[in-house]
């Protein structure tokens, strides 16, 4: 297998911490004890390239010569029992241990807020076995989705159907821990639903497996204890996975609407009927016509389907029913070429970075009832927000009863300003979400981003977190100050001067 290798998000000018406070000071012996159980570095370069990720706002940060906070040393084990010694040694010491992939998180989930150490997951490579007949496929967590794929089409005919945007540069550990959700989700589901089992290294070094049967009873399934947990309650080792024969047949298909709540309604009534396309893209105007080609009115909606053919003929046939009874108008596949293409591009983001833009994505999902309201209103209060310049909207991935709607947002703030823009524009969208029905996040997880809103999102269910979190983890070593969870290191430092939370319009 080729090993792929995380992907730096932006040049780094410097190693600077940006966190106020220190980090935990981590004695020579406890480094000399992690190298013998794995290879470490302990170098400026090395630690601080480990001690970022994809997160916007870190974008500026690197450009300023900073990172987040650096790691004190990076530890990168081969085996489930070199992670299980490094929990245990972390766990003894009370030294913070926070896991780090290929590191293409957009919420700062992976940064090592006190310091510490950070384990590097990408040694621990590899599909391990195929079972094709059942259709399950084991494989370590620092393994690409490049050479997943790869190695499971051309040894096997099959595929998991996992392609979210951060394809090239995420692990498999990394979908799991962050509850990822790629492009096909509509027919595939998101990375929850292929999860047939986990083996994890609790936060002492004791290794267990959860799963490993098809719609199994017995008691509560503990998967999702770990699914979307991000590292705070146990360390993904290996992953079992649902894989399906590659698809030998595809259909594609764009449709333009009048108005983004038409299409809305499009989508709902295409999966209200059971139909479940692969892609079922809906782009508000403005998007359509930066992405799409469109004419700055009209609203694009892109299908794509794959599978049996006999599948595919009835799926199309709902589509393009429902898109007579709405009035659509059928503009044909070739608008899919073009998506195929750059739908992975994020060249953009780091362009405007550079250039000083603040710029970032907020995904959520809500039932049917709540969505064109939740668009109107983020939008309304995004835009609200001094040195605001868009807020853009499309859907992005479909349900019985609801979908998730994915918001893009830029501004212009001065130098001086864009922590406190960027905090400003998140306050005010996020909490618009919340106010009329929608979630805190549908992909791509909380971090360290979003911790100050999960207390307010979960109510009296952030106690059961937080009782998890000190059952599994009592001395609270694992991924400390995230998913808004109490620290046993201290407090988070960020946001430095948070903003008091703003109304969110009716």
């Amino acid at each position: 297998m080729a090993l792929t290798r995380p992907t730096p998000p932006i040049e780094l000018t410097g190693t600077a911490g940006h966190l106020a406070g220190r980090g935990v000071t981590i004695p020579d012996h406890f480094v000399e004890s992690l190298a013998e159980i794995c290879p470490t570095d302990t170098s400026v370069a090395g630690t601080a390239e480990v001690s970022r990720d994809w997160w916007p706002l870190t974008m500026h940060w690197a450009l300023a010569g900073e990172v987040p906070r650096r790691a004190a040393v990076v530890a990168a084990p081969r085996t489930t029992a070199e992670v299980s010694a490094i929990a245990s040694l972390c766990n003894d010491a009370r030294v913070p241990l926070t896991v780090a992939g290929g590191r293409s998180g957009v919420c700062g989930a992976s940064l090592p807020i006190f310091g510490g150490v950070v384990l590097d997951t990408t040694a621990l490579v590899g599909v391990i076995s195929v079972d094709v007949e059942s259709g399950i496929v084991e494989v370590l967590p620092g393994t690409f989705g490049p050479d997943l794929e790869a190695e499971l089409g051309r040894d096997h005919g099959l595929s998991v159907g996992h392609f979210p945007q951060s394809f090239d540069i995420a692990t498999v550990g990394g979908w799991v821990a962050c509850r990822g959700a790629g492009q096909y989700s509509t027919r595939y589901g998101k990375i929850e639903d292929m999860v047939v089992g986990l083996e994890v290294v609790l936060a002492d070094g004791r290794v267990i497996t959860t799963g490993g049967a098809p719609a199994a009873a017995v008691g509560p399934d503990l998967d999702e204890v770990f699914l979307g947990s991000e590292g705070t309650l146990g360390i993904i080792t290996r992953v079992w996975l649902r894989a399906h024969p590659l698809p030998p047949a595809e259909r594609r298909a764009a449709y333009s609407l009048p108005t983004f709540e038409t299409g809305l309604e499009m989508c709902r009534q295409i999966v209200r009927r059971g139909a479940t396309p692969a892609v079922l893209r809906l782009y508000d105007a403005a998007e359509s016509k930066r992405g799409q080609g469109g004419d700055g009115e009209q609203c694009m909606l892109l299908v794509l389907d794959e599978g049996d053919p006999l599948l595919i003929d009835a799926v199309m046939a709902v589509v393009a029913a429902v898109a007579d009874t709405l009035g659509a108008t059928d503009l044909g596949p070739d608008l899919l070429e073009a998506w195929m293409h750059h739908r992975n591009d994020t060249s953009a983001l780091q362009a405007l970075t550079r250039k000083g833009f603040v710029v970032d994505t907020m995904e959520i999902a809500a039932p049917w009832s709540t969505l064109s309201n939740i668009f109107d209103c983020v939008r309304g209060a995004m835009l609200a927000v001094p040195h605001a310049r868009t807020a853009t909207c499309h859907l992005s991935h479909s349900y019985p009863d609801g979908a998730c709607l994915y918001f893009t947002f830029a501004a212009t703030p001065p130098p001086n300003e864009v922590e406190a823009t960027y905090v400003a524009l998140w306050d005010v969208g996020q909490r618009a979400v919340l106010a009329h029905g929608g979630n805190l996040s549908h992909h791509h997880g909380i971090g360290l981003n979003r911790s100050r809103f999960v207390a307010e999102a979960l109510g009296p269910a952030y106690e059961l977190l937080v009782a998890l979190k000190s059952t599994l983890d009592p001395n609270g070593i694992l991924n400390p100050g995230k998913l808004g969870l109490p620290s046993t290191f201290g407090s988070v430092s960020w946001p430095a001067t948070p903003l008091d939370p703003p109304g969110a319009p009716s």
